[in-house]
């Protein structure tokens, strides 16, 4: 079967490197290595109440430990984060994707809060634009403009090796400027297929 990922993809899925087919298969798989969180100190407040709705992480840090778990569950992709601390606190950072019209994708934090993105290949690498986020009212997708909520969403992620892979994702406020990033580099490892 396709994953969520190749079927956005449509044909530009054959030119992604083999980490990141691998960080996108469909199935259960893993992902582990270390990221770099920060966002500005006035977030911060924000940060903690978001953490109630299950977005984003409230604690910044360097190198910190992170594993990746992923598996499908019907037309469903789960993200399970596991966020490390060296003084062991432990975060973890859950969302669930799903398809969208026009070869895009929703990232849920919640059942009723999403981002919906538009991934393409670009010189080998991956890039995510944020299109709006979305509230989801049963059946009903309310569209948020980005500006009106934390602002433009970009991820970039390319291959070092085979294996391994670094992403970069930031949320850009067009007053604010930069209000959160985490970037990392990972292996993309074992699974089912």
């Amino acid at each position: 079967m396709k994953s969520l990922m190749q079927t956005a993809l449509g044909a530009d899925w054959d030119k992604l490197p083999p980490a990141l087919q691998a960080h996108y298969r469909f199935g259960t798989c893993t992902d582990t290595g270390h990221m770099d969180i920060s966002y500005p100190r006035f977030m911060q407040p924000l940060l903690r109440v978001l953490r109630v709705a299950g977005a984003l992480v409230h604690r910044s840090g360097q190198q910190v430990a992170t594993r990746v778990e992923k598996h499908v569950v019907g037309e469903q992709q789960y993200w399970r984060r596991t966020i490390t601390y060296a003084d062991g606190q432990i975060i973890h950072f859950n969302s669930f994707w799903v398809r969208a019209p026009g070869k895009q994708l929703i990232e849920f934090v919640n059942p009723v809060l999403g981002l919906q993105m538009a991934p393409r290949v670009e010189d080998g690498r991956l890039h995510y634009r944020g299109i709006r986020f979305i509230a989801k009212l049963g059946p009903v997708l309310i569209p948020i403009p980005e500006w009106m909520a934390l602002g433009h969403t970009t991820i970039v992620e390319e291959a070092i090796d085979d294996t391994h892979f670094a992403m970069d994702f930031r949320l850009t406020h067009p007053l604010l400027g930069q209000v959160f990033r985490y970037s990392g580099k990972f292996e993309a490892a074992s699974g089912d297929e």
